[in-house]
Formats: structure tokens, C-alpha cells, sequence
């Protein structure tokens, strides 16, 4: 398969997955699908973000020797909303090795501030906080703060339900 070619001939969750499943647990394939979102166009990495993360969700293990670069990559101005949403999807469902727990934590805190950010990355990034907020209790007053803000400018559905399950977690 020519997975360039594949990622680009059709944007829809169908072959996406077909992709994932050509994928598998090939180490080999996973990186020409990790070059592809590390170092192809807007259209690609998007797309191969996507691709990633329903990867992750059969084969965690193959990201894992992967995940400081996926989340430099997440890190980088300008990148695509569909790279942020995908990559925060998998962290939250991972577990975070400690050296990337600081990277993570700025980059998420930087998503909650950030009043243009999706809701969908601000919810993954609120999950991702309150995981982390077990390793370091002092944040959590800082993520209360946040979320108090979100559910005054940017009270969404999705806000909401994802604000009042972190913050029961908070209490716990």
C-alpha cells in the first residue's frame, strides 16, 4: 500500500480505519505513517493524526517509544486543530511517561486558556490535567480556575459535561 497516496485518496472514518488495520502492529508501517505526520503537508498530517490515533486505540505500545516526538509535534505553532484533537485523544487514554508530564501539562493549560481553541481539545485537555493533577495536587486549583472560566465565556454542552466530571475527580 502506498500510504500517502491512501491517506489522501479519501478523508472518511471508513478508510481510516482501513488504513489502521493495514497498520496493525507492523512497527514498519507505523513509521512511514509517523513520517507522514511529522513531516508531510497540512492535508497529510492531518489526516495521519487521525489514522494515529485509532492506531493507538489497538496497539498502544507502538506509540510509545514515539511519544516525545508526537508530542513535540502537538507543541508547534500553527499545527493543524485535527493534530491537537487526535494527540491529546491518545494521551488521555496512555500512560504518560514522566519526562513528557511538564510538556504536556504547559501544552494543555496553554489549550484551556486559549479562547479559540475547540471544545474538543479543551475537553481532552481537561482530562489530561486531572490525570496528571494525581502527581501533582498543587495544579489543581489552577485547573479549577480554568474550568471556572470556560463555563462562564464558553458554557457548550460539551464544556459542561466534561467541566463537571474533572471537576468531581478534582475532589476525589
Amino acid at each position: 500500500m502506498d500510504l500517502r497516496s491512501e491517506i489522501l485518496a479519501e478523508h472518511s472514518r471508513a478508510q481510516s480505519l482501513r488504513i489502521a488495520k493495514w497498520i496493525g502492529r507492523d512497527t514498519r508501517r507505523f513509521q512511514q505513517l509517523l513520517d507522514l505526520f511529522l513531516y508531510d503537508e497540512y492535508r497529510v498530517v492531518q489526516r495521519s493524526a487521525w489514522v494515529m490515533r485509532l492506531v493507538a486505540e489497538k496497539h498502544p505500545a507502538l506509540l510509545s517509544p514515539h511519544l516525545p516526538v508526537i508530542v513535540g509535534r502537538m507543541e508547534e505553532a500553527g499545527v493543524p486543530v485535527a493534530v491537537k484533537r487526535n494527540v491529546l485523544g491518545v494521551l488521555q487514554e496512555l500512560p504518560l511517561p514522566e519526562n513528557l508530564h511538564g510538556p504536556v501539562m504547559n501544552s494543555c493549560f496553554a489549550f484551556l486558556e486559549d479562547p479559540q481553541e475547540t471544545v474538543a481539545v479543551k475537553s481532552f485537555a481537561m482530562t489530561i490535567l486531572a490525570r496528571l493533577a494525581i502527581h501533582y495536587p498543587d495544579i489543581k486549583n489552577e485547573i479549577r480556575l480554568l474550568i471556572a472560566d470556560q463555563l462562564e465565556n464558553n458554557p457548550t454542552p460539551g464544556i459542561q459535561s466534561k467541566a463537571r466530571k474533572v471537576l468531581k475527580e478534582l475532589k476525589a
